[in-house]
Order: structure tokens, then sequence, then C-alpha cells
């Protein structure tokens, strides 16, 4: 590992230490570990595979308080970084609970040609390659590690540069688990690392960036393998007049606040019918006004720093394109250094619309603009005008009114009186829609079965002979 770049602090803006980067012959070498580990990882079957992936929850759960001091140190953000832990634990609960069932073997059926049985035989890729984001460390690596491994595929986890040093906590509870040996490997790097993971895995599940994500699913496209890509969002909620307005923007403020912004489902477009348009607006800055940026202390407010140096400057674009094109700020617009980080409060704008940068790119930071529409049919033509469609969400007076709007929204992911709900109920199967992503479902059921090739052997009796042989 001769190549060495530096990690920034988002706290005081400093970079404070270095990251060793795995090169391709590195990640080869690791890529060889685990496939020569995972023949004996799939012969467990799932009731030792999930046993394994207890072990290694009770050991997450031992080391929570430094997992969670390495996530501030990564993302500068404290209740945040508790809830990801708190996640992590509860998502291998469920897929613990829910393996067996969901990779129970079907035995051997009848089919619908007479003597001909069916035995399905799923066989997992043995390699799956995992690149993660800097906006969830944790939680955004094992979303696919998890299923990955109860499938019975050895997983390689490329964390982002921009957050790596939750992996040291990572690797350490890895090491408690035997069964675990070579079959989960945490490698370090940069964007050059990542490619290599591309080049070497038999699957690969990328989260982060459009751009960057074309570039995983052209790699993997040429290697004719499958690529599973989470990329950007610009969500849109819609918020209609018979709306319970206060609920409404209390969860709009969330939805677009949480965790600084930084979330491909965060709510960065607000379309609010016109007669309560002018109230929503009131009753949104009056709550933004109400949250407290994480300063001086990482506890001190609900706010963290802005993770990324380089997400500074795409926010500090976007909010000076708005106001040279005429829109209001009504709280908050203005990216402040405190102790060498760079925060923003809860920002709200007025008088936008589709022309401004802020209105069509992804924000990633806590940047709410709202404009209003006339009727449902504008406001879905609007929330729709958009080359993403990760998530969305509807606000109305009833649940039938809501859906009726969200049935014609373009997004995978719709919370209907509520605002980011797929990031916390994770049962149901989606897709994004057009940039968004592409493949599978890493949610649901569907997840798991990602890992899997589909064989199925088709079975005559060797006492039946076939009717139409020539003899």
């Amino acid at each position: 590992m001769g190549r060495r770049i530096g990690v920034r602090d988002p706290r005081t803006g400093r970079t404070d230490e270095t990251l060793a980067c795995a090169d391709a012959a590195e990640v080869r070498a690791a890529a060889a570990r685990a496939r020569a580990a995972q023949p004996s990882w799939l012969a467990l079957g799932v009731t030792g595979r999930v046993a394994a992936l207890r072990a290694f929850r009770d050991a997450l759960a031992e080391r929570a308080g430094p997992m969670v001091a390495a996530l501030v140190r990564d993302t500068g953000r404290l209740p945040v970084s508790r809830l990801e832990v708190d996640s992590v634990l509860a998502s291998l609960d469920r897929w613990c609970g829910r393996a067996p069932d969901l990779l129970a073997d079907a035995g051997t059926v009848p089919t619908s040609m007479p003597g001909i049985a069916l035995r399905q035989g799923p066989l997992p890729y043995p390699l799956a390659g995992v690149i993660s984001p800097w906006n969830f460390p944790l939680l955004l690596a094992m979303i696919d590690a998890v299923p990955g491994l109860l499938a019975g595929s050895a997983v390689m986890i490329k964390p982002s540069e921009i957050t790596p040093r939750f992996a040291s906590v990572l690797r350490d509870c890895v090491a408690t688990v035997p069964r675990l040996d070579g079959v989960l490997t945490v490698i370090d790097g940069d964007g050059a690392t990542g490619a290599a993971v591309v080049d070497t895995a038999d699957l690969i599940c990328f989260t982060g960036s459009v751009r960057t994500g074309r570039a995983v699913g052209a790699a993997a496209a040429a290697r004719f393998i499958p690529a599973f890509l989470e990329l950007g969002g610009k969500d849109p909620a819609i918020v209609c007049e018979d709306a319970d307005l206060d609920r409404a923007a209390q969860a709009v403020l969330y939805g677009g606040t949480v965790n600084t912004g930084h979330s491909c489902m965060s709510i960065e477009r607000v379309y609010v019918a016109e007669p309560v348009f002018a109230e929503f607006v009131d009753l949104l800055v009056g709550r933004a006004r109400k949250v407290g940026l994480a300063y001086p202390e990482a506890a001190d407010g609900e706010l963290g720093p802005v993770i990324s140096a380089a997400q500074v400057g795409i926010i500090e674009e976007q909010l000076a394109d708005a106001a040279a094109r005429g829109a209001s700020v009504r709280c908050g617009g203005e990216i402040r250094t405190l102790g060498g980080g760079a925060y923003l409060e809860p920002t709200v704008l007025t008088g936008v619309d589709h022309t401004m940068k802020v209105m069509r790119e992804e924000t990633f930071g806590p940047v709410l603009p709202v404009m209003p529409f006339a009727d449902a049919d504008e406001a879905v033509a609007l929330a729709n005008d958009s080359e993403y469609g990760l998530s969305a969400a509807v606000f109305a007076a009833t649940t039938e009114a809501a859906l009726a709007v969200g049935e014609r929204l373009e997004a995978g992911g719709i919370s209907v009186n509520d605002a980011s709900l797929t990031g916390f109920v994770q049962d149901g199967e989606k897709n994004a829609f057009k940039a968004s992503g592409l493949g599978g479902s890493r949610m649901g059921a569907a997840s798991i079965r990602r890992f899997q090739r589909q064989r199925s052997f088709l079975i005559r009796s060797p006492e039946d002979k076939a009717p139409w042989w020539f003899d």
C-alpha cells in the first residue's frame, strides 16, 4: 500500500490523518482469499450463516460505543451516528429472522409437463463487491453486505475514502467471528481501489452519485456482471390543500434536513397547493428556525457539518444561482465556517422555479425550496419533471386522496402523510426510477435474491422413457 491520501475531519476542516489505498494487486489478493473461503461459507447452510451473523451482530453491539465514536469522527454528527448503529443491529435481527424462510429449499415439484419434475437450485455469486458512500458509512455498507452474506456470497466492502475511520471497528467485529474470516473483507481506498473491486467481483453493489454510478455500470457491463446501482435523488413532496399542514411541515422539515440533508431520499423539492402555500411556508420556517447546529459539540444540536468539502461548493453554487434568478431566502441560506467546519442552518427558499439548479440538481444539503401549484395535475407534472425518481412524499386529508396523487408519481418509494419512510421501513420492494438507479430492489425479499443465480433441474424418472426420442 504505497499510495496514501489525506482524510479530513468535517468538524475542524483539517486533514488530520492519512489512508493507505489498496492497489489492484492487493484487491485481487483479497478477492482470491474471499473466493477460497466462500465454498465453506456456502456449505454452512442458511442456519450456519445466520448463526455467524448473529455472532457478528453481538460483536457490533458490544462495540457500539467505539463505532459511534468513529462515525462521529467521520461525519461530525452524533444522534444520526447512534441511529445508524441501531439501524444496522435491527437490520441484522430482521434478516437473520427472515433468511431461513426466504432461502428454504422448496424441494421437487411437478411441472406442467407430465412426467417431468422441477427442482430449483439457486447458486450465489461467489464474490459480491460493495462500494459504499460517505453519508451513512456503516448503514449503506451493510445494507447490501448482510443479504449477500446470508445468500451465501463472500462480500468485499470498499468504504468511501471521505469517511473511512469506522472501517477499523468493523474489522474488529469481523475478527471476533472465525467463520467470517476471509468471507467479509473491508478494504480501504479511493476511486481507483473501487474500480479494482468492480474489475474483480462477480457482482457489484454501488451507492453514490449518478456520474460515478454510470461509470460503475459501464465497467460492470463490459465484464458481463450484474450491477445494482443506488444513485442520486431529488425527492419531491406534494402538500395538498386539505392536508394537515403542521404535520406536513414537521415531516418535510425532518425529511429534508435530517443528517444535514445528506441522503439520497432527502426531500429536496416541495410543492404546495396555492390556497395554503403562505400558511405552510410560515409553519415550515417557524419549525426550521428551532433546529440547532451541532456546534461547538456534536451533541449540541440536530444538524452536523457538511461532511464532504466538495459538497460545500455544490450547495453554495445552487444557493447563488437561486438568488440570482430571484429566489427569496426565508431562513438559513448561508454556509458558515465554525471551528473549521462548514455548517448550514435549515434553509427555506420561495420564489423558485424549474430553471434553477436548486430545483433540478441534487443538493445533498438541508435546503428546502418551496413552490406553489394550482391543481393535482400541475403538482404531478412538476414532481415528475426530473431526471431522478428515487422516492417521494404526498400529504392529504385521507389516505385515498394521497394515494390518488402518489400513484401518478414516477418514483420507487412513496411516503403517504409522512416523509422518507423508506429509510426506516425496509420490508417493501422498490426500484429506483430514471437516473436514480438500476437493478433489483435492495429492500424486501428481493434483496437477498439479487445475490443468487437461479438454476432449474428438470427431472424425468429413470424408469420413464421419453416418448418422442428416436428409437
